[in-house]
């Protein structure tokens, strides 16, 4: 049998049109998608899976940190509002401003909700501008930002292939249920996750990798037993936590983590070594690999955890939870030192906790007209494991849908965008741009 088959080409009906196409469906591609369109384009949002959200909803990361400086909130725009509009349907909790500090009291009432400074050196770690929420709640608001904006959503589209013309993207083709379709566009973006579309269109990348987990979530927990068993038998606890965590092979600090609905709880964990995000092989072991892990803790905890006595697994995320694949070697490689040493760059249109995302890496090199937006952006490995998280992705979505409204009416590529109006645009808008350097920002040269 022959290794390699010939695919005939043939013809693909062209299914839709508009000004910009975004590629992927989660956090980083649906705040480009409204961003794009309420500042005036016509846009087509992909999505592979039957809802909105991806690692957020379907991988089931079910907090959203890495967004406060200190008292400063350096994330804000869509981000911002998903977490207002979350909140309204009761399914989202964020600390009041009140309690944003460091204090026993603070950290026992906040702390089980995984909204503290991880970074923090100080004990217990401030509790700070964070929210856990419902990852239902999360597609909920997803669908009507989408709708409100009047974006063109086109769920269970598989990306295939960058259709490009003489280096410019014009388009992708996706599969489908009706068959191979494509979607032209006079941009692109690629919030794929993976930088499925950059890499198809020829750009350059890096691929690292890092842990990989299959999430889930437990019901009939007694949290409020669990807590007192915690603090009040600290170490019973401590030799208990230590055994869960060897069964599991994994995870941080606090395994469980309380969420929007009584009695569930958010497992981020198990922790998986060793496993490529783009290798079905690979993928297929990790989700039965995260699946024993998990039926072995449960059978534990319900043995011998206090609080945990009734548990029951209420769902497995159906994402495996990939944190690191390809990444862009884009026109500026973030470096670890920017981030850990809080870089200001001058065309700086996103943030995250204490640092900075300029305008540059969010660009491929040889392929114009793509802008790429999420945890695939052109960082190095290690600059990217500390700069992953949800808000600062949604942040550079949001940055990247108005460049692309900008570009296109102002009649110049992507690349050619005035930062100084698109970093006063976002800001107009609700977002921080990072245009405004914090106090304890370094100043980068300037940009290339």
């Amino acid at each position: 049998m022959p290794d390699t088959i010939v695919e005939p080409e043939g013809r693909i009906p062209v299914a839709a049109r508009a000004d910009l196409v975004v590629v992927g469906g989660g956090p980083a591609g649906i705040s480009a998608a409204v961003a794009a369109a309420r500042n005036g384009l016509s846009v087509i949002l992909l999505e592979r899976y039957a809802y909105l959200g991806g690692l957020a909803s379907g991988g089931m990361v079910l907090v959203l940190d890495d967004m406060s400086n200190g008292d400063e909130i350096s994330v804000r725009g869509l981000c911002g509002e998903m977490i207002d509009r979350m909140e309204r349907i009761g399914l989202c909790v964020a600390p009041p401003e009140a309690d944003r500090r460091s204090d026993p009291a603070m950290w026992r009432k906040w702390s089980r909700w995984g909204v503290f400074d991880f970074h923090s050196h100080i004990k217990p770690q401030p509790i700070c501008y964070a929210a856990a929420f419902d990852p239902d709640g999360y597609k909920r608001v997803a669908n009507d930002l989408v709708r409100e904006a009047g974006v063109n959503l086109r769920l269970h589209s598989w990306f295939s292939r960058a259709i490009v013309e003489d280096g410019r993207l014009t388009g992708v083709i996706c599969d489908s249920k009706e068959g191979r379709q494509a979607i032209m566009g006079a941009a692109v973006v690629d919030a794929t996750g993976d930088l499925d579309v950059a890499a198809s269109a020829g750009a350059p990348f890096i691929q690292g990798a890092f842990i990989v987990t299959t999430v889930f979530r437990l019901g009939g927990v007694d949290t409020a037993a669990a807590e007192r068993f915690e603090y009040e038998e600290p170490e019973a606890f401590a030799a208990l936590d230590r055994e869960a965590k060897r069964i599991m092979g994994g995870s941080w600090d606090k395994w469980w983590l309380k969420t929007p609905l009584a009695g569930v709880v958010w497992c981020n964990c198990p922790h998986m070594a060793g496993f490529d995000g783009l290798k079905v092989d690979d993928l297929t072991r990790a989700d039965f690999q995260g699946r024993d892990r998990i039926a072995a803790l449960v059978a534990y905890a319900r043995e011998k955890m206090p609080g945990f006595e009734n548990a029951f697994i209420v769902d497995v995320a159906p994402q495996v939870g990939v944190r690191q694949s390809r990444l862009l070697d884009g026109v500026h490689v973030v470096s670890k030192e920017d981030v850990t040493q809080r870089r200001h760059f001058a065309d700086s249109v996103a943030r995250g906790r204490d640092y900075y995302t300029p305008y540059r890496s969010l660009l491929p090199r040889d392929v114009s007209q793509l802008l790429v937006a999420g945890r695939h952006y052109s960082a190095t490995s290690a600059a990217q494991r500390i700069s992953r998280e949800i808000p600062p992705c949604m942040a550079m979505g949001e940055a990247a849908g108005v460049a692309a409204a900008l570009a296109l009416q102002a009649g110049v590529t992507v690349d050619r965008v005035d930062v100084a109006r698109l970093q006063a645009t976002l800001r107009a808008q609700g977002a921080d741009p990072g245009d405004r350097p914090a106090a304890n920002a370094q100043v980068a040269e300037a940009a290339e």
